[in-house]
């Protein structure tokens, strides 16, 4: 495999999220002292660094094909990342407490694409267990779900059940009769499966019996309508005259006696 040193430098310093960060010591090849560095984990590349600022990685460890294991060594939490084959390095690493060694193992445990690989094949089978279990509660049916239908709301469901009204109601002597419309004279269910439907669209209440007029005021209200405009002047100053001494007799009584 092939890496491009830019590339992968560029990669470990951009802003894209790391999956895990901090300080480690870690054991040189050829002399077995520690040396304290920045590593930075980012997918499968293991980088790290000399200094937290340095701008480029002194190396990567491509986590691929390894194994993560914990170390019995002098110093404390100390774990090492083996790798298959014979002349395949091992490299030793050790945190400074035993949080951020677990913390560590972990991490680089779950880098690997054969991780990531078995986790969807984990999730693949249990979503397939779980299809199978829907299809078994269904009673087995076959047949391919239909277009999903919005539920009409209780609005839609009472204005269904309501009759539809006529454009204009009859009317009767200039009323309107609401025992005309159409659907009132139909007769009551008598099953006992119609009382809901009574409870939820209510019957309005009955008009007041029209009151039959006498001859004498038929014609008292005629004499009224056809009585000329110069009957209602000569009443408008009668009760103008009148209003007006009414008036005055007010004001003297507010005035008091006169000496």
């Amino acid at each position: 495999m092939k890496l491009n040193e830019r590339s992968l430098a560029f990669y470990a310093t951009c802003d894209s999220p790391a999956d895990n960060a901090g300080f480690l010591y870690k054991r040189g090849e050829r002399h077995t002292a520690y040396h304290r560095r920045w590593f930075v984990l980012k997918g499968n590349m293991l980088f790290y660094f000399e200094e937290r600022d340095s701008r480029e990685p002194v190396g990567v460890i491509v986590l691929e094909g390894c194994n993560v294991e914990l170390c019995d060594s002098a110093e404390g939490f100390t774990f090492a990342i083996r790798f298959g084959g014979t002349k395949s390095r091992t490299y030793v690493l050790a945190a400074e407490s035993q949080a951020a060694m677990e913390s560590w193992v972990k991490s680089l445990s779950r880098a690997s694409f054969d991780y990531m690989r078995l986790v969807v094949r984990e999730l693949e089978k249990q979503l397939q267990e779980m299809r199978q279990g829907l299809a078994g509660g269904c009673g087995g049916s076959q047949e391919p779900p239909g277009p999903w239908k919005p539920k009409p709301s209780g609005l839609e469901q009472s204005r269904e059940r309501l009759p539809a009204l006529p454009a204009i109601l009859p009317k009767e002597n200039g009323c309107a009769v609401w025992n005309n419309v159409l659907g009132a004279d139909q007769a009551r269910d008598t099953s006992g499966c119609g009382g809901h439907e009574e409870e939820e669209s209510p019957r309005p209440p009955p008009l007041p019996p029209r009151r039959r007029v006498s001859n004498g005021e038929a014609a008292s209200a005629g004499a009224a309508v056809a009585e000329s405009p110069s009957t209602f002047c000569r009443l408008h100053e009668q009760y103008s005259r009148e209003m007006a001494r009414l008036r005055q007799d007010w004001q003297q009584r507010q005035r008091g006696p006169r000496p």
